[in-house]
């Protein structure tokens, strides 16, 4: 059995990508043929990971969620308070809601707009960054914060490169496995001409 370092689906044949995601696999031979001490060292670049990769990372992300649904709810009232503004006798009604949807679309847009941004940088660097081995540094879940029923976790890494340290943070709906847990080992790709454009191996 092969599963995906990428998104976890359980694959009973092996296959060089996953159909879920596009990211590349490994053969269950090679990820055994590893010190068992070291995380799955990633394939060199580029990687065949498909740039829908994105929305799955917007999905998985609770704020990225909130921007949705702010821009939904403020299309939603933007539709209603312009319906309910049409009619001269609910104009005193309707107009508040049209400002009051607008307003939520325009802020739920620029805030999805934007995580989605640096979504595709992620998927940039998990493309074509280089690997490095770092450390997790904390696991950290946040319970101020429920999505579907579920608390998002936040895992903090570290790393060097050319002598200086880095650092860097994923945010994900699931729960961190054993080799994603602090002072474990981690494989960080970065982008050599600027670091700080780094993502977690495997991203969760």
């Amino acid at each position: 059995m092969v599963v995906c370092p990428w998104c976890g689906t359980y694959y009973e044949v092996f296959q060089s990508s996953c159909k879920r995601c596009g990211g590349p696999l490994q053969p269950q031979e090679a990820a055994f043929a590893q010190r068992e001490d070291l995380p799955l060292m990633p394939s060199p670049a580029p990687r065949p990971i498909s740039k829908n990769y994105a929305w799955k990372l917007m999905f998985s992300d609770a704020l990225a969620i909130v921007g949705l649904i702010f821009a939904v709810l403020g299309a939603i009232f933007s539709v209603v308070g312009f319906g309910l503004t049409i009619g001269v006798i609910t104009a005193f009604v309707g107009i508040p809601f049209l400002f009051l949807g607008m307003g939520f679309f325009v802020i739920g847009c620029i805030l999805a707009y934007t995580l989605y941004q640096e979504k595709q940088k992620i998927v940039n660097v998990l493309i074509n960054g280089e690997a490095v081995l770092g450390k997790i540094v904390e696991v950290e879940e946040n319970l101020m914060v429920t999505v579907n029923n579920r608390h998002p976790w936040n895992i903090s890494y570290q790393f060097r490169y050319n002598g200086t340290d880095y650092e860097g943070s994923v945010t994900t709906l699931q729960v961190p496995g054993a080799g994603q847990q602090s002072g474990k080992a981690a494989y960080i790709l970065y982008t050599p001409t600027d670091p700080k454009q780094n993502a977690l191996y495997p991203h969760p």
